[in-house]
């Protein structure tokens, strides 16, 4: 069973029912939910390290504003994308069918609004995969490593299952190894982006309070994870007027996750929510159904206990 944590007798049970929830469907999860005002949290697994699919996107984009926060980067600098030569992905600028021109900042807005990689990577041109890890490590954020560019996540997975997508996430169940390790090399701990609930947790609530990198790129990180258009996991059972929610999501095979920090009237949550199924369909919305039922009950009892 993996560690629970919790800041009081009814959060560690409410951490014992999240870990049931999961294993009902058969799925491994990591989660972790903080107050970022009063400090008080829930969690389950919060130190485990997975691959980070898409909530990678997260750290570029806060390490590219900070750039451009610094004058090192224009956000208005205009960049060129080819039809032929960009990433792989379902939305966006990947899925266009023309060569592509668009503003550094709004390749930012595409990369987290609609989980854009071909957006992704291009950012990933003006700063390498290796220059985000050691912003980060310079940060203090040692539970996050970036490793690799996103079109490598796919790269990674065809070339030990081809193109069959069945067979890839055969392989994503049947290839763990013992300590995270896998025979894909884009669910290998040692190998991907990887980060930890507690990591990503702290990232987030060092953002909305301002406390890492300049202020203007962490307003800019605010305000377009608040623009993320997929509502179907952390804001499917918060969706109301008086609740305001920038996150980013994450899927890749087996994996599952969303980040986000939900803002309501008692206050602020930072939430991580990584999950990794031991099933093998390509759609599993009771999955998604789980993390919005867990990032709500975990919002809701850590509204009861603020002052």
């Amino acid at each position: 069973m993996s560690p629970l944590i919790g800041s009081d007798r009814g959060l560690i049970d409410l951490a014992e029912r999240i870990t049931e929830r999961f294993r009902d469907l058969q799925v491994r999860v990591a989660f972790l939910a903080r107050d970022i005002d009063t400090g008080l949290e829930v969690g389950v697994g919060v130190d485990r390290q997975m691959p980070l699919a898409s909530v990678a996107k997260v750290p570029l984009a806060l390490v590219v504003a900070d750039r451009i926060a610094r004058g090192e980067i224009d956000g208005g600098a205009m960049v060129s994308l080819s039809a032929a030569e960009r990433s792989f992905g379902p939305y966006g600028i990947s899925a266009f069918t023309h060569d592509a021109t668009c503003s550094v900042v709004d390749l930012m807005l595409m990369m987290l609004g609609l989980s854009d990689n071909a957006a992704a990577d291009a950012l990933f041109d003006l700063v390498p995969p290796r220059e985000v890890d050691e912003q980060l490590a310079e940060w203090g954020l040692d539970g996050l490593r970036v490793r690799h560019r996103m079109q490598p996540m796919y790269d990674y997975a065809t070339r030990v299952a081809g193109h069959d997508f069945a067979l890839a996430t055969q392989l994503a169940v049947e290839g763990r190894r013992p300590g995270g390790r896998h025979v894909i090399d884009s669910l290998d701990v040692e190998r991907a982006t990887v980060g930890s609930p507690r990591a990503c947790v702290s990232l987030l609530e060092r953002v909305w309070r301002d406390e890492i990198a300049k202020p203007e790129a962490t307003e800019l990180a605010r305000r377009l994870m608040g623009k993320q258009v997929f509502t179907h996991r952390i804001a499917a059972d918060l969706l109301a007027d008086d609740i305001q929610l920038a996150g980013k999501t994450g899927s890749f095979l087996t994996l599952r996750h969303e980040i986000a920090v939900v803002t309501h009237a008692g206050g602020r949550v930072a939430i991580a929510a990584l999950t990794d199924s031991d099933r093998t369909a390509r759609i599993q919305n009771d999955v998604d159904l789980a993390i919005a039922a867990t990032a709500r009950d975990a919002v809701d009892a850590l509204a009861s206990r603020r002052p």
